[in-house]
């Protein structure tokens, strides 16, 4: 018999029932739902019948049902990805089978348990040849007689080898895996990706696009084996608040053991935009889950085992990011940008960014301070740019761009360079006090 939980107290366990039998009853139940049935319904179903047949239960968790299954085995498509839309009964029913008796099992632990084997460890291999002169040479050979006479200076070739690890993981049975660019590097030599169980595969570059710093790797198996993968969420309905997982290998500790660490945390903050070293981090989720060297890439998923982000930068004290650790800010891209990046990488393997808008932008409080605080101005627009095709005019005040509110001229030009060519953005302007939306073609840029 399976004690029962104390009245307000709230539990991880599945179902704790005094009747065995009843619980019995339960899981027949639960085999004879539909497959096309959301699990939701399956539980209020189920909670019926069994209401009907007088089982007495203690309590109904129905949160923990809601995250019992995520196959990442499954069968495929024409899309690059599958998306989530939840778990069939089977998949239900197995993990009641092998999870009930673990008291400590929770939410957290079960979507470890299921992300786990579909999250890699990536080492990229640089080797470059460097060509310089003894440092001493300049002292007699810049001397044109000097040369006449001995010739130029020697050279010395070194040549050297970079290792620059991170992590990825796995989005279709075929093998194709998301991580960062910068962990990708400009021209790697060679990547090897490690699969839980110390499996190693060779990985080609699909694509990499550096401005938003996503890249598409693809595992070379020669057995057409089907991998592991991870299902893609909605990065648009999280919750700050709501539990994260981050998943990597920090420090190149995934070698040690074949398998990824893990961190949790909860959702700080979303939509934060910000640059580094030239990438353009948009929309940003921010997150407490420690993230180290070595995570980047790495997916960041929620309670149900979705990827809603692939982790991408932290907030470090270290000097020159040297071995740089967690100080509880840690930044993810959110998966509906990444989803956007892969299928134009997967398709053309690059994007392109040589883009023309046409307008020079200024700030409201510099150029009409009684025009309010929020927006960018439109100081200029070339004649026949695409800003002019849109009918933007002097004067007209950016608020807004494909939804994101703009604060600033800064603002709106982080969120137009992060455009690709042929994309349509809207735009969201104040012109004469009243507010209009406008629709831009990004052009490309003239040689």
């Amino acid at each position: 018999m399976v004690s029962s939980v104390r009245k307000g107290q709230t539990s991880s366990r599945f179902i704790l029932c005094k009747n065995a039998h009843g619980f019995s009853l339960l899981l027949h139940i639960v085999q004879k739902l539909t497959v096309t049935s959301s699990i939701l319904q399956q539980v209020v179903v189920a909670a019926r019948i069994a209401s009907m047949h007088r089982l007495r239960c203690s309590t109904w968790l129905v949160g923990s049902l809601l995250v019992l299954g995520l196959n990442c085995s499954g069968s495929g498509g024409q899309k690059l990805y599958e998306e989530s839309t939840g778990y069939s009964p089977d998949t239900l029913r197995s993990l009641l089978n092998t999870t009930l008796t673990g008291l400590r099992a929770n939410a957290i632990t079960r979507a470890v348990q299921l992300c786990s084997p579909a999250v890699v460890g990536i080492t990229v291999t640089d080797e470059r040849e460097v060509v310089y002169r003894d440092p001493f040479s300049s002292w007699f050979f810049d001397d044109p007689i000097f040369r006449f006479f001995f010739g130029e200076p020697r050279e010395y070739r070194r040549r050297y080898t970079i290792r620059n690890l991170g992590s990825g993981f796995i989005i279709s049975p075929d093998g194709y895996v998301v991580t960062n660019q910068h962990v990708i590097g400009e021209n790697p030599t060679r990547i090897t990706v490690t699969l839980v169980g110390g499996e190693h595969y060779e990985a080609e570059l699909v694509g990499a696009d550096p401005v938003s710093d996503i890249a598409l790797l693809k595992l070379r198996s020669q057995s057409n084996r089907r991998f592991p993968y991870l299902r893609l969420g909605n990065s648009d309905s999280i919750t700050v608040g709501e539990w994260v997982i981050a998943f990597g290998n920090p420090f190149g500790l995934f070698d040690l053991n074949a398998k990824p660490t893990v961190t949790v945390g909860v959702v700080s903050n979303t939509g934060v935009n910000f640059q580094q070293q030239g990438r353009i981090y948009r929309g940003m989720i921010q997150t407490d889950a420690a993230i180290s060297s070595g995570n980047s890439g790495g997916p960041l998923v929620n309670a149900l085992g979705e990827v809603i982000g692939v982790n991408a930068a932290i907030i470090s004290t270290a000097q020159n990011w040297q071995g740089a650790g967690s100080i509880g800010i840690g930044f993810a891209i959110p998966i509906n940008r990444v989803k956007f990046i892969i299928e134009r990488l997967h398709a053309a393997g690059t994007l392109e960014r040589n883009i023309d808008i046409g307008i020079r932008l200024g700030n409201l409080e510099q150029y009409a301070p009684g025009m309010g605080q929020y927006g960018a101005l439109i100081i200029s627009v070339r004649r026949d740019s695409p800003a002019d095709r849109a009918g933007l005019e002097p004067g007209d005040i950016i608020i807004a761009i494909d939804g994101i509110r703009v604060r600033d001229s800064k603002d709106a030009e982080l969120l137009l360079s992060d455009s690709i060519v042929g994309q349509r953005l809207r735009l969201t302007i104040l012109r004469g006090g009243r507010e209009q939306v406008v629709t831009l073609t990004v052009g490309k840029r003239r040689p």
